[in-house]
C-alpha cells in the first residue's frame, strides 16, 4: 500500500501530536523525540501507517478487535443509530430499543445465571461500578462490613482510580495514591516465574489456597469480593493452571465471597468460548466485559451481574447512586448487538475453539525449541514467549526488566509484526478471524523476529544470566 494521498506527511502529524497530545502510559519527552506512529488505516488482521508500511497486527489492537478491522457492516450500523437516536439517556426511568436488545443478547450468551447488565463505557468504569456494587449488595443484604476486595498482584483491572486499585501494578500504584482503602492483594498463578521446582498443578493449589489465608485472616465478614482475570492478560498472558480455579471457586462459596471474573480479555470468544469463565468452568457473581463486546468499534463495557446479586438489589436496595451519561449508549449498543450477531452467524468463536485456536496451540508451542525462548504458552486467541538467555532454567537476563523485550518489540515493528512485550514477556492476541494461512505468516515473523533479537542481544552483551527459576 502507497502513502494515503491527501493526508500531511507524518513529520507534519507527529509535530502537531507532540504539540497536542498526550498519550497514555507514555514516557512523553521520549515519545515526542521519536515521534508517534501514524495508524491510518486497518483491514482484516492488518494496519497501515502513514508512509504505506503494513502491519499484521497479533494485537487485536489492544486485544479488542476480535471480528478485524473494515466490517462495513458496524459502520452500518452506527450510521442507521445516529440518524435514528444519536444519544439518549439511561436515567429517569427511560430506556431505548438498542439497549434493550442489547441486554438481552448478552444475557443470551453468558452463563445462565448472569441476567443482568449495568452498562459503562469502559472496562476500567464497569470495575469502579463493581467495586460500589458489590459493597451496596453486601450492605443491602445486612452485612454492612463485608466491604475488603481481594484481587491479585500484576493484575489489570483498569487505569481509573478505582479499576487501577484493584490492578495489583506497582508501577500503577507509585502514581496517585493508589490502591484506595479496603482493596488488597494476593500473589498471582504466575508459575513460570514463580513456581520454582513445584509442579504446575501443586502451583495452582498453592497460589489459590492464599486466597483462603487471607481470608481467615481478616474475616469472611469483612470482604466483600474477589476479583481476577481468567487468564492474566496486561500481565503477561498469565494462564493459571488447571487446579487453580476449582480451587478459587470452591473458596469463594464456602466463604460467602462474592466472585468478579474480569472478562475484558477473554470475553467474547478469545479462549475459543464466549467467556473464559466457560473455557475454566468458573461461576463469577459478575463478570466485567468490554473490548470485544464491540470489537473496539464503539467504546463500549459493562458489569453482567448474577441473578443473585440482582435479586437483592432489584427488591431491597433502593436507588442505587451510580451511573455515567453514556451508560448504554444507543449508538454503542446497536454496533455491539451488531458485533455479536456477526461472532454467531460466521461461526467465529467455534472456528477458534475448534480449528485456529488449537493451530496456533500447536505452532506457538514449537517457538520452544527456539534457543531465546523459556516456555511459549498459548490459549484460544492468547499466547505469550518468555525470553530467557538460559531456557532449561528459566533465567531470567541480568540486564535490567525489560531490556530484552523492548529490543525484540521494536525488531517486530520494523520486520511488520506488532507483538508486545510486557518487560521480558511477548504477548500476543491476534483477531479472532484470523486464518491458519495467516497463522503460518505470524508465525514465519515471529521465528524472523526472535532470531534478529538473539543476534542483537548477543551482540549487545545482554545475554548474561540473572536468576535461574528452578533453584
Amino acid at each position: 500500500m502507497n502513502r494515503i494521498a491527501n493526508l500531511p506527511s507524518t513529520k507534519e502529524f507527529q509535530k502537531i501530536d507532540a504539540a497536542h497530545h498526550v498519550h497514555p502510559f507514555s514516557d512523553m519527552a521520549e515519545l515526542n523525540q521519536t515521534g508517534s506512529r501514524v495508524i491510518v488505516k486497518g483491514d482484516g488482521i492488518f494496519l497501515y501507517d502513514n508512509d504505506g508500511a503494513k502491519f499484521l497486527d497479533a494485537m487485536s489492537g489492544l486485544w479488542c478487535v476480535n471480528i478485524g478491522y473494515g466490517r462495513s457492516e458496524l459502520a452500518k450500523a452506527a450510521e442507521k443509530q445516529m440518524q435514528k437516536l444519536p444519544f439518549y439517556n439511561t436515567f429517569f426511568g427511560t430506556t431505548h430499543p438498542p439497549v434493550i436488545n442489547l441486554s438481552e443478547k448478552i444475557s443470551s450468551i453468558a452463563p445462565k445465571h448472569l441476567n443482568h447488565v449495568f452498562f459503562s463505557s469502559s472496562g476500567s468504569e464497569a470495575n469502579d461500578t463493581n467495586i460500589r456494587l458489590v459493597r451496596h449488595f453486601w450492605a443491602t443484604y445486612g452485612k454492612p462490613t463485608k466491604k475488603i476486595i481481594i484481587s491479585r498482584l500484576n493484575a489489570y483491572h483498569g487505569s481509573s482510580l478505582g479499576s487501577a486499585s484493584l490492578g495489583g501494578m506497582k508501577s500503577m500504584h507509585s502514581q496517585g495514591g493508589m490502591p484506595i482503602p479496603d482493596i488488597i492483594h494476593i500473589d498471582q498463578p504466575y508459575w513460570y516465574a514463580e513456581g520454582g521446582n513445584m509442579s504446575p498443578n501443586d502451583f495452582g493449589i498453592m497460589r489459590a489456597k492464599e486466597l483462603e489465608t487471607k481470608i481467615m485472616e481478616i474475616g469472611s465478614d469483612n470482604i466483600a469480593a474477589f476479583i481476577a482475570e481468567p487468564i492474566q492478560g496486561a500481565g503477561g498472558v498469565i494462564i493459571p493452571p488447571e487446579t487453580y480455579w476449582p480451587e478459587i471457586q470452591r473458596i469463594c462459596e464456602e466463604h460467602n465471597i462474592l466472585l468478579i471474573a474480569d472478562e475484558v480479555i477473554c470475553g467474547f470468544g478469545r479462549t475459543g468460548n464466549w467467556f473464559g469463565s466457560d473455557t475454566f468452568s468458573i461461576k463469577p457473581d459478575l463478570m466485567t466485559i468490554a473490548k470485544g463486546l464491540s470489537s473496539g468499534y464503539q467504546p463500549i463495557g459493562g458489569s453482567i451481574i448474577s441473578d443473585r446479586v440482582a435479586s437483592v438489589l432489584e427488591t431491597k436496595g433502593g436507588e442505587f447512586c451510580h451511573g455515567y451519561t453514556y451508560s448504554g449508549h444507543p449508538v454503542a449498543a446497536a454496533v455491539a448487538c451488531e458485533n455479536i450477531r456477526i461472532l454467531q452467524e460466521e461461526n467465529i468463536i467455534s472456528s477458534v475453539r475448534d480449528e485456529t485456536g488449537p493451530y496456533l496451540k500447536e505452532k506457538w508451542a514449537e517457538l520452544s525449541n527456539h534457543p531465546l525462548v523459556g516456555e511459549a504458552r498459548s490459549l484460544g486467541m492468547l499466547g505469550a514467549i518468555e525470553l530467557s538467555p538460559e531456557p532449561k532454567s528459566r533465567a531470567s537476563f541480568k540486564a535490567a526488566e525489560g531490556t530484552a523485550g523492548l529490543i525484540t518489540r521494536n525488531i517486530c515493528i520494523r520486520n511488520g509484526l506488532i507483538m508486545r512485550h510486557v518487560y521480558d514477556k511477548m504477548i500476543i492476541s491476534p483477531p479472532l478471524i484470523i486464518t491458519t494461512y495467516e497463522i503460518d505468516n505470524l508465525m514465519s515473523l515471529v521465528w524472523k523476529c526472535l532470531d534478529e533479537a538473539k543476534m542483537v542481544l548477543e551482540e549487545k552483551g545482554l545475554m548474561s544470566v540473572g536468576n535461574r527459576r528452578t533453584q
